[in-house]
């Protein structure tokens, strides 16, 4: 199409484009294009997450040796540190406040380091969870990758840090003539559980720490409280049996998943440590529950927002 100009050129104008009137939604399907960053779907993510194992794996190995890379004794402190807990909460409760009762004396010491050590692996978890985004804002924004591998490789050092710590408490069984039995067995699927639930809260708390980084000067005194009301340095049962409290307080307090999850490992390990010589026939269930409601739920809220992670 021309037209002649005042001067008596001729203008030539563009044809017209065979993308006008198209939405960018159009425009965008129409070249095979997609938004930088967007969501996607939960099993195309689940097979992302997949395909970055070895990088998850790696990557939980590296903060692992480097997390103690300066200190002298270096990667002892994995062991040394929850064993100087228990010496203190040892002193604290087996001797100077009595917390023993209910518990044999022989074996009160490997009851003892079981709940430090299997409650030190859910309090690291949920405390690295917090800072998983919101302490590698430099990887999250350089790299593309399923932000939800930073919590999982968290979660991952910090089962691989327990592996090591129970080493240490296989030495203090024997110790304290505790010996191997076919129950020890369970500890396997007790640790799964327990590593799939620490997994779903550190996802939580990942999501709510890349908001409010705040939360990780809050996290310890949850976590103290949290550790006092599971029965790490006592049998709840057998302390609160002479108290005037309603039962349901008592329910409550070993129903929570941390207590459950260490009933599950004090009974693989010690025998008869129970109060009343038996394990809760709640327990198991209880165990299969809180790890699958955290895992599923931790996991989706952590995807509902995984275009926003390192983004403001």
């Amino acid at each position: 199409m021309s037209e002649t100009t005042h001067d008596g050129g001729v203008a030539v104008s563009a044809p017209p484009s065979p993308d006008d009137g198209l939405t960018r939604a159009e425009l965008a399907a129409k070249y095979g294009l997609s938004q930088s960053g967007a969501r996607p779907g939960l099993f195309e993510y689940v097979r992302q997450l997949w395909g970055r194992r070895h990088f998850i794996l790696a990557f939980s190995q590296a903060k692992l040796t480097a997390q103690y890379s300066q200190a002298k004794l270096g990667q002892l402190w994995q062991v040394v540190t929850p064993l100087l807990n228990a010496a203190v909460y040892f002193f604290i409760f087996g001797l100077l406040l009595d917390a023993r009762r209910g518990i044999p004396t022989d074996i009160y010491v490997p009851f003892l380091v079981t709940g430090v050590f299997v409650f030190t692996f859910t309090q690291s978890s949920v405390m690295a969870g917090v800072r998983a985004i919101s302490g590698n804002l430099g990887l999250v924004r350089a790299l593309h990758f399923p932000r939800a591998s930073l919590p999982i490789s968290f979660a991952l050092q910090q089962l691989q840090q327990l592996l090591f710590s129970m080493v240490v408490l296989v030495v203090i069984m024997l110790g304290f003539g505790i010996f191997p039995a076919w129950s020890w067995l369970l500890v396997v699927p007790a640790l799964i559980l327990q590593f799939v639930f620490n997994t779903g809260l550190a996802l939580i708390f990942a999501r709510l720490g890349s908001k409010t980084p705040d939360l990780a000067q809050l996290m310890p005194f949850v976590m103290r409280t949290w550790m006092y009301a599971s029965g790490v340095m006592f049998s709840i049962p057998a302390m609160l049996a002479d108290k005037d409290v309603p039962g349901w307080v008592s329910d409550v307090l070993q129903w929570n998943p941390a207590a459950v999850y260490m009933d599950l490992i004090r009974f693989a390990l010690i025998d008869d440590y129970t109060y009343d010589r038996y394990l809760p026939s709640h327990v198991w269930a209880f165990a299969v529950g809180w790890a699958v409601v955290a895992g599923v739920i931790g996991f989706i809220y952590f995807w509902k927002a995984e275009e926003k992670y390192g983004r403001g």
